[in-house]
């Protein structure tokens, strides 16, 4: 019984991560200049984890500094890089969509690296949630673009292969320290990338500082701090599902702050995905995690 109540407690708690991810789209169509999407990226990751670094006062050691750029590109440079590449080249919906293929891709990925058995619940509920948010976001008139398509894949992979990765290399240091890390490297290997591809950004006004604010501390900091607790406590599998609230909450967000209309077909779509959720998570044994040596930070 308290097995399960924790789990379930964990499933939450991770959950608050893609839930704040989807408010995304808003605050940065809301509060941020346009035409930045690399510089905003960098400066998404890079003042969080610096000030996460600050706080811990701890380096990585040996084979992690290897292990941290290889997370940091999978979980934000390179899949910040394709997100924004696949929402440029094609409509919101569409882009999606396709994102919408990674719990999919995390099923494979964890059979392969971490010895998880293929469920069909699993199975059933990655495809549920895909066409969950089909229904949710999709257009009659949507174009596709077949670079947006392609960034748009390769994003969803390198988020897996970040997911499973992350669950598979559990640092003998604390989930803060981990998320400090990543976020710090993750944001260095932006920097060259936005200097090259985009303008000097402008100065920033109240409403960019406060969009900025929310997105460092709100939407990386703390959201990836809850992410990674939560890969080292349940399934990769499991988790990737909870990526499938992202859409819902952005559809919703346009609905009650942007004043746009939801059709019935989008009603059932939330049903979809919220059933696919549940599928993918209340299907899972809770898996008792031994505790890691962390070391003071």
């Amino acid at each position: 019984m308290m097995r399960n109540f924790r789990y379930t407690t964990d499933v939450l708690a991770t959950a608050i991560a893609p839930a704040i991810w989807g408010s995304t789209y808003f605050v940065t169509t809301s509060f941020l200049p346009h035409g930045y999407p690399l510089t905003v990226a960098m400066l998404r990751a890079l003042p969080a984890g610096l000030l996460l670094l600050l706080v811990v006062r701890k380096l990585p050691h040996g084979i992690w500094w290897a292990r941290s750029l290889v997370l940091g590109s999978l979980n934000f440079s390179f899949f910040w890089a394709m997100l924004f590449v696949s929402a440029y080249r094609l409509p919101g919906g569409v882009a999606a969509t396709v994102g919408a293929v990674q719990p999919l891709i995390v099923i494979a990925l964890s059979r392969v690296f971490l010895g998880t058995p293929i469920r069909l619940a699993a199975i059933l509920g990655g495809l549920l949630g895909v066409a969950g948010v089909a229904l949710l976001v999709l257009t009659p008139k949507a174009a596709l673009d077949p670079i947006g398509i392609v960034a748009g894949f390769a994003g969803a992979v390198s988020m897996a292969f970040g997911t499973v990765l992350t669950r598979r290399w559990q640092p003998p240091v604390s989930n803060l320290t981990f998320t400090a890390w990543q976020l710090t490297a993750g944001g260095l290997l932006l920097v060259p990338i936005a200097l090259l591809l985009e303008p000097v950004l402008p100065v920033p006004n109240t409403a960019n500082i406060v969009g900025m604010s929310y997105l460092g501390l709100i939407g990386a900091a703390l959201t990836y701090l809850l992410w990674f607790r939560g890969l080292s406590r349940i399934e990769p599998s499991a988790a990737a599902s909870l990526g499938f609230l992202s859409p819902i909450v952005a559809t919703l967000l346009g609905w009650l702050a942007l004043g746009q209309s939801l059709a019935p077909i989008q009603i059932a779509g939330f049903i979809m995905v919220l059933g696919s959720v549940w599928l993918a998570t209340s299907t899972r044994k809770p898996v008792a995690i031994a505790p890691k040596a962390v070391k003071p930070v």
